[in-house]
């Protein structure tokens, strides 16, 4: 086995002492830090690796926390002002997972790169953190290269501001299959509304 093989396998073993103590440690130093701030190397390079990222020029990584828990309506005394149905205010959930809110968060504040993926590192009781994977589009290294170069195309801009990261397309619940069968063409809203509209063209 290789060395990206045993850290797999020890990242698995998440309830071990090695992983809580290091995970502890992490959590404590990650929060002295920025809330987004850039990382020299991936804190699991097997992961990293995995989903794109290679140790080379135009390839860049930064660390995200993100709070954790639901969303509370955002209301004045709690007060909703509608129907009965509406009135809830704290257990709400937000419809995108947190890992899509933290590639959004470091999307917007680097602008001028693009987002590839991300994964989870650690989390406490407060917040979840997340290394996000980002190319840059101008670099020589990302152009020049077959493999990744499809990402400095215009219509990749802000992907994961769109849904189209990995994380964002679970949220949507796209897939391939049987389980995916309502949500072809594009989205389960679009499906739905493209079976029940009644189309009547002008010469049929």
């Amino acid at each position: 086995m290789g060395v990206y093989r045993y850290l797999e396998e020890l990242n698995k073993k998440k309830q071990s002492d090695l992983l809580r103590y290091t995970m502890r440690i992490r959590c404590w130093y990650y929060r002295q830090l920025a809330t987004v701030h850039r990382v020299n190397h991936p804190t699991r390079p097997d992961s990293a690796r995995k989903l794109g990222y290679k140790a080379k020029q135009g390839y860049v990584i930064y660390r995200v926390r993100v709070r954790r828990g639901g969303r509370k309506r955002m209301v004045k005394k709690g007060a909703t002002m509608g129907k009965p149905t509406n009135q809830g205010v704290n257990q709400l959930k937000f419809q995108r997972s947190l890992q899509s809110v933290a590639e959004e968060r470091v999307g917007r504040a680097c602008g001028g790169l693009r987002v590839l993926n991300s994964y989870w590192v650690c989390e406490d009781s407060v917040y979840k953190y997340f290394e996000v994977i980002l190319v840059d589009p101008a670099h020589k290294a990302i152009t020049r290269d077959a493999r990744i170069n499809w990402i400095c195309n215009p219509v990749h801009k802000h992907r994961e501001l769109r849904g189209l990261t990995s994380a964002g397309r679970k949220n949507r619940g796209l897939g391939k299959g049987h389980r995916y069968t309502k949500v072809i063409g594009s989205s389960r809203r679009g499906g739905w509304k493209r079976r029940n509209t009644l189309q009547l063209k002008r010469f049929r």
